[in-house]
Parts: structure tokens; C-alpha cells; sequence
């Protein structure tokens, strides 16, 4: 009979449980059915990440499988790693391991997305594991605060992480009331208000021109031109495209809400070519098994093309969709008609391109150009009028 033995490293910067066994067709077959098992060519073996629920059901998925688990009771988790500070939490006890389940459980009940799921029962994972063996009745808003302070203090969040943060701890409050968290006095700080980094036209021609790989070109120029989120790309089918009518069709996207995107004819020929080159079967983009593509990989050789074509700004695929808008405003397209490209719920959203788009920037001159300008008419001959 086969044996599993279960390993503790870091992978990604985070912790992680190895699935270790001599290769068995059958028994790698029944792991890949297990949701949240993963396979890493760096370290050659399947593995989760890791928390005490996802633990806890793998080792059962392995016993009801038939399957020798060689259990190692006494499994030290690896500590993580977040933007290379090394972060040790004690495990979660059997109380607080089953409101954990619970909670999971609550967040799928509500409809949310995947990643507002990972992100939320992330932060809730890492509240209770830091207040260690103190009773989860007990839990209070000041335990809160000294997570909060202790989370954005050592790992420096951004005003964004920290909002999700709070979000995550009122949706715990409000499942657990038999604890003694009240949901007023958690802080939420405001907004940030900066704007979107944006990319001209050129350089999204010369991200493109830079990216060799024939896939990689398509995934780029189908992000810019339809304005597509990174998730709606990596949930994109087939059957989505229309190009009779030259329009996708976006599903269940954010908000659960569909809507329609343009496809750009000049596309054609390098969809076409993409097609026939690596013929997907059911995803526009597909991983080399069939699968759906993942964000990072996207993520990955985005950098890669921006790097190639010699730009220096922070470019995501986010950066694409905002410089779609952005284009958008700047060619005159009516606002009304860039939110419901865009799949925007509220004009508000939608309004932040008016703040960088340069249309109307760019006939406004400084003071300091006119200055000169009617001092140097009244007198052409005074080179002293020159600054440099």
C-alpha cells in the first residue's frame, strides 16, 4: 500500500504542507480531486497551503481514500514569510479551529467571491492564531486593536489591506456574537485618493511589440482593448466571443453581474493565429494541462514585457483596464458609456479617469509659459527673459 507522509515548508512566501509519496498513477489522480492541492515544479511535489481546517480534511480525504497516512502528530508549521519578515503564530486550538470551519462556511453562504473568501478568512485566521489561547468568547474590540495595530505596524498594509482587514472582522463579529467584539468601535479608515497609474498608447504598443510569446501578446492586448479585469480574462470561454457582432460576453464578473465588452477588429488576425497555434478547448487562455490560467502567471509575464519594453512605471494588468478608460475619455466617448464597458455598479467609480485623462489638461497652459510669452512680445530682444 501506498504512503503519504505530510511535510512542513514555505513556498511563496507562505506556509505549506507537502504531499509526499513514491508516484502511484492512481493515488496522484485521487489528491488532484482534493480542492486546494496544488502541484510546484520548484520543489517537484504536490502540496496545500496551510491552515488547521485545510489540514485537518486532507488527512481525512487520505484515510478515506485508502491510503496509508504516516501522521506526524507533532507537524511543525513553517513559518511564513510577508515582504520578507518572517511572521510565527502559534496553531489554532480545537475551539477556535472549529469557528474557523464555520466561518468558511458562513462566507460561502454569503455568495462571495473566491477572493474575497481567501482574503477575508486570511486575516480571521491570523486574528485568532494571534490572540493565541485566549477563550474566543472573550475575544473583545481591543484584542482587534492590538491585532490591527500589530498587522499594520510589522507588515506595513496598505490603506487598501487594511480596509479589508476591518471588513473581514466585522463580518466575523457579526457571525460570532456570542463574542465580545463590538462591530462600532472597530476603526475603518477612509479611502485613499490616488490616482491610477496610466500608460499612453505607445507604450501599450510597445508592451505589446516587446512581448514575444504569441500567447502572452494575445492575453496583453485582449486585457487593453476590452478593459478586462484580470479574473474575467482567466474565466473567459469560447463560447463568450461573438465576433459577428464583435463583443464578448462577461460573466458573473464583480458584483455577480454580466455585461458586454467590445472586441477590437484589429485583433482578428492575432486571435486567429493564437487559436490555431495553441488550440484551446474550452478557456481563451488554457495552462498546458487544460486547466484555467492563473493570475500570478499573467502577473509574471506582464513584468516580463514591461521590463522588455524599457518602462519604468509599476504596471499591472489592472493598469491596462485603467488606461483602456482612460483612452476611452480622451477619444470622447460619453462616461455613461465607459462605466457599462467596464461593468462599473456606480457612476462614482467610473469618474476617476475624468481626474487623469488629459484631453482637456493639455490646452491649459502654466502661468509661467504665459508670462513669458507677453513679456518676450514686448521685448524680443532681452535674452535676460530666457530661464535657461
Amino acid at each position: 500500500m501506498t504512503s503519504i507522509t505530510l511535510v512542513p515548508f514555505v513556498h511563496n512566501n507562505k506556509s505549506c504542507i507537502a504531499i509526499k509519496f513514491p508516484y502511484n498513477f492512481e493515488v496522484k489522480e485521487y489528491l488532484k480531486k482534493f480542492d486546494g492541492v496544488r502541484w510546484t515544479k520548484t520543489h517537484h511535489t504536490f502540496y496545500i497551503y496551510y491552515n488547521e481546517v485545510r489540514l485537518k480534511d486532507i488527512k481525512n480525504y487520505i484515510k478515506k481514500g485508502g491510503i496509508n497516512l504516516i501522521d506526524n502528530r507533532k507537524l511543525k508549521i513553517s513559518p511564513r514569510f510577508s515582504r520578507g519578515i518572517k511572521i510565527e503564530l502559534a496553531p489554532l486550538n480545537e475551539e477556535k479551529t472549529s469557528v474557523f470551519r464555520h466561518f468558511l462556511a458562513f462566507l460561502k453562504g454569503k455568495r462571495f467571491s473566491d477572493s474575497t473568501i481567501a482574503s477575508y478568512s486570511g486575516f480571521i485566521l491570523e486574528f485568532l492564531r494571534f490572540t493565541g489561547e485566549k477563550p474566543i468568547n472573550n475575544l473583545d474590540e481591543n484584542d482587534v486593536r492590538h491585532y490591527i495595530e500589530w498587522a499594520v505596524t510589522k507588515l506595513n498594509y496598505a490603506i487598501s489591506t487594511h480596509r479589508q482587514m476591518v471588513s473581514g472582522l466585522k463580518h466575523f463579529a457579526y457571525f460570532y456574537p456570542a463574542c465580545s467584539i463590538n462591530i462600532d468601535k472597530i476603526y475603518m479608515p477612509k479611502k485613499d485618493k490616488k490616482l491610477p497609474v496610466i500608460l499612453s498608447i505607445e507604450e501599450v504598443l510597445l508592451i505589446l511589440q516587446s512581448t514575444k510569446n504569441l500567447k502572452h501578446r494575445a492575453v496583453i492586448a485582449m486585457l487593453y482593448s476590452a478593459g478586462l479585469r484580470v479574473g474575467e480574462i482567466i474565466n473567459l470561454r469560447l463560447s463568450d466571443f461573438d465576433f459577428k457582432r464583435n463583443q464578448l460576453h462577461i460573466k458573473n464578473s464583480k458584483g455577480r453581474r454580466d455585461r458586454y465588452a467590445t472586441i477590437a477588429e484589429s485583433l482578428f488576425p492575432l486571435l486567429k493565429n493564437y487559436h490555431n497555434t495553441f488550440k484551446p478547448k474550452v478557456y481563451f487562455i488554457e495552462n498546458p494541462k487544460g486547466g484555467k490560467y492563473s493570475a500570478e502567471s499573467i502577473r509574471a509575464f506582464l513584468r516580463k514585457s514591461v521590463k522588455a519594453a524599457g518602462i519604468s512605471k509599476t504596471i499591472t494588468p489592472h493598469t491596462l483596464r485603467h488606461s483602456y478608460a482612460t483612452h476611452m475619455l480622451e477619444q470622447g466617448i460619453d462616461i455613461r458609456y465607459i462605466q457599462e464597458l467596464l461593468g462599473h455598479s456606480r457612476p462614482e467609480t467610473t469618474m476617476i479617469y475624468t481626474h487623469v485623462t488629459r484631453k482637456d489638461l493639455q490646452q491649459i497652459k502654466s502661468p509661467l509659459d504665459n508670462a513669458l510669452k507677453k513679456l518676450y512680445l514686448q521685448d524680443n530682444s532681452n535674452k535676460k527673459l530666457m530661464i535657461t
